[in-house]
């Protein structure tokens, strides 16, 4: 299994002070979190796209970009790349780029984005939310797969027998589809033979599972392989769960009040937030062995290839220390014990 993870590059206030660092600052200290998690062993780094004020990155090949730089082996995706509302063409050019850059590391992660801030700023109708993401992926795809492309829609202009530079080193790019809790989405990477990152930020994993099971019935059902399954959810790890608990804890609160406000969701007590500590709730928050039970526990139910987690904390220091704990000894249990069960399944069918 892959591990790995994925950041907003957020800027939410210390509760305790009121101030939040810089962008500047959080830039910086975003590059120490990607360099450590390369030489610490880890296999994914991804940057989220928004445009508020509260994160850093509304520009993520242009951070990965900077990662690449620090980094040697670990592959470098958006989280996602919100393509509704950006030129398929840019993107897969600016990826190209990043992939020649990194030696061949990056990944597009493509979704229709949990905010919406893009679309009047770059002046896309989100009544066109779904069709928007529909005809921009297919055009995503097609620049992938042929140098020179002649394609029609109806939300963007045509192309005719345009080349499209520059090439990127892998071939094909790595394009994955981000979804949240929509079953067509899941589907519709399916149909297209494309790996899915399902994101779970709330709930009990199991329901879940259905999602994964129409992503693979659906590849299978269009003649693909089983694409690969990614389970993107957030969490803290420390050295003790107390404290990765009393880590976490204010952001989780900071976050979930904020955007709860903006969407009419109730405040999270800390009661609500320790349930989803617990092994079939949604959160990763604890001390590296109780991570390990739970991703083990997970891919019980999906058989996943990829897990991803968002580390969440307001404390760089620590945050480092989370992503040592996660390379050095959640990994590795991980990874010995996938590949037990794997062998274990393949003698069994022998």
């Amino acid at each position: 299994m892959e591990l790995g993870l994925y950041t907003f590059a957020e800027l939410t206030p210390d509760p305790a002070t009121g101030r939040a660092i810089s962008p500047a600052v959080r830039l910086r200290n975003l590059m120490e979190e990607a360099t450590l998690a390369d030489e610490a062993g880890l296999d994914v780094f991804a940057i989220g796209e928004h445009h508020r004020p509260d994160f850093a990155v509304s520009a993520p090949v242009v951070t990965l970009a900077a990662a690449a730089e620090r980094t040697s082996r670990i592959r470098l995706s958006s989280a996602v790349t919100v393509l509704s509302s950006d030129d398929p063409v840019r993107v897969f050019q600016q990826f190209s780029t990043l992939d020649l850059l990194s030696g061949g590391r990056a990944e597009i992660m493509a979704g229709r984005g949990s905010f919406i801030e893009s679309f009047p700023l770059f002046g896309y109708d989100l009544a066109h939310y779904d069709e928007l993401f529909a005809e921009k992926l297919d055009l995503l795809l097609r620049l992938r797969d042929v140098e020179r492309v002649t394609w029609s829609g109806r939300l963007r202009p045509p192309l005719e027998d345009v080349g499209i530079y520059p090439r990127p080193a892998q071939d094909p790019l790595p394009v994955w589809i981000a979804v949240g809790g929509n079953p067509a989405s899941a589907a519709r990477a399916g149909s297209l033979g494309l790996p899915m990152a399902l994101a779970i930020i709330g709930g009990l994993p199991e329901r879940f599972a259905p999602f994964a099971e129409i992503h693979q019935r659906a590849a299978l059902e269009s003649g693909h392989a089983a694409p690969a399954l990614s389970i993107n959810s957030h969490g803290f790890i420390a050295d003790t769960s107390q404290a990765a608990a009393d880590t976490s804890w204010p952001q989780f609160d900071a976050m979930m009040t904020k955007i709860g406000r903006e969407r009419g969701w109730p405040p999270m007590s800390r009661d609500d937030f320790e349930a989803t500590r617990t092994l079939r709730g949604a959160n990763f928050v604890g001390s590296p062995q109780e991570v390990v039970e739970k991703i083990l526990f997970q891919h019980e139910i999906f058989g996943h290839q990829r897990f991803l987690l968002y580390l969440s904390s307001l404390d760089h220091s620590k945050t480092m220390r989370a992503i040592e704990l996660y390379a050095t000894e959640v990994a590795p249990a991980v990874r010995a014990e996938v590949a037990r069960r794997s062998q274990a399944a393949a003698t069994a069918s022998a």
